[in-house]
């Protein structure tokens, strides 16, 4: 995965987190929890404040 794979980082974090609110985390987690991701693959440092914006509005679309 790379921080493009929006929808597919959303998903994986709704599957691996499934009783955390998406609206609650806070965007240092939620960068430390992608770069974390089994198959995640991409430079850390490129997941700017935009990128995380739009994955934590696909995992919020995800949970509900």
């Amino acid at each position: 995965m790379k921080w493009t794979d929006i929808s597919a980082i959303a998903e994986a974090l709704y599957d691996k987190y499934p009783d955390v609110d998406p609206t609650a985390v806070r965007f240092v987690d939620l960068h430390n929890w992608v770069i974390a991701l089994e198959g995640f693959d991409d430079d850390h440092a490129r997941g700017g404040e935009k990128i995380l914006e739009a994955i934590q509005q696909a995992w919020i679309d995800e949970a509900s």
